[in-house]
């Protein structure tokens, strides 16, 4: 008989239930991998990568090769730079940034070729291509040029400001000469006869003392007018040299001293006028006077 069951109605066998899904959520879909540990689901991927050593071999090697690549293709890299900048030098060049006129100020005649060599720029390049910092270290190499400064002026003009060095006088030393400055130092590349009205100093060692006595002489110019040369004698002290053939000589030490000395004779005796073979300023107080023929 047919089992009744409390409310007149007949049991029916019970089908598994469904789960309750989300709703709008159709039928035969999956429901989503829930994440383990609350670690999202690309981190959970990347930490399932092989990290074999096999792996890390195999990484090596393609990145080997990507720099081998990178290598071959470097002349082709390095033409596509060039052709890239010589596109932007056509395109100031274009715009009328190339340049036309180079100003050289604080430079001699003597100097300025050599000036100029240097810069070695040509007329229509462009302007703002120029390495202003390559060109004032080109410049400063000239013999002439103590310093200088190197200014872009747009649209067209290179302003090269330089500083020369000073001419003290003429050194004679082996048989040779030179220019030298107020440091003793010898300025390359300039010609010695052109500048006869610079003092002559002459010895070992008359470089670098040159530029202490020469002041002191250039305050008493009766007595530079008449001074041929100047003679270092054993690297210590002044021998000078007149025109008519006299001789000054001066102490190792206190040489101002002695000048004065000598300045006042002159102004009382008219001495440099009269004539004497020497004059020896050597001891300190004393002046020895050993007249003319």
């Amino acid at each position: 008989m047919p089992a009744v069951v409390r409310g007149g109605r007949r049991a029916a066998a019970s089908a598994p239930k469904r789960s309750a899904g989300p709703k709008g959520q159709g039928r035969g879909r999956g429901r989503a991998p829930q994440n383990v540990g609350g670690v999202p689901g690309k981190m959970a991927v990347l930490g399932r990568l092989d990290l074999t050593p096999r792996a890390v071999v195999i990484s090596i090697c393609a990145g080997v090769a990507v720099l081998v690549l990178v290598l071959a293709t470097g002349a082709r890299a390095e033409r596509i730079g060039q052709s890239f900048s010589q596109g932007i030098d056509g395109i100031t060049t274009g715009m009328g940034l190339k340049l036309n006129r180079v100003h050289i100020s604080g430079a001699s005649a003597e100097a300025t070729p050599a000036i100029q060599r240097a810069l070695a720029v040509q007329a229509g390049q462009p302007i703002t291509a120029l390495d202003l910092d390559a060109l004032k270290t080109n410049v400063e190499q000239v013999g002439w040029v103590k310093s200088a400064r190197v200014v872009r002026l747009l649209p067209d003009t290179l302003i090269v400001d330089v500083v020369e060095h000073d001419r003290l006088a003429v050194w004679q030393t082996r048989g040779q000469v030179f220019v030298i400055d107020g440091e003793g130092k010898a300025i390359a590349g300039a010609d010695a006869g052109r500048y006869p009205n610079l003092p002559l100093v002459v010895g070992t060692g008359a470089d670098a003392a040159a530029g202490a006595i020469l002041p002191l002489l250039a305050q008493r110019p009766r007595l530079m007018s008449r001074i041929d040369a100047l003679v270092r004698v054993d690297e210590r002290r002044w021998d000078l040299r007149l025109k008519d053939g006299s001789l000054i000589q001066l102490p190792a030490t206190k040489q101002e001293a002695a000048l004065i000395q000598l300045d006042a004779l002159d102004q009382r005796e008219r001495l440099l006028e009269l004539g004497f073979s020497r004059i020896d300023l050597r001891t300190e107080g004393q002046v020895a006077v050993r007249p003319g023929a």
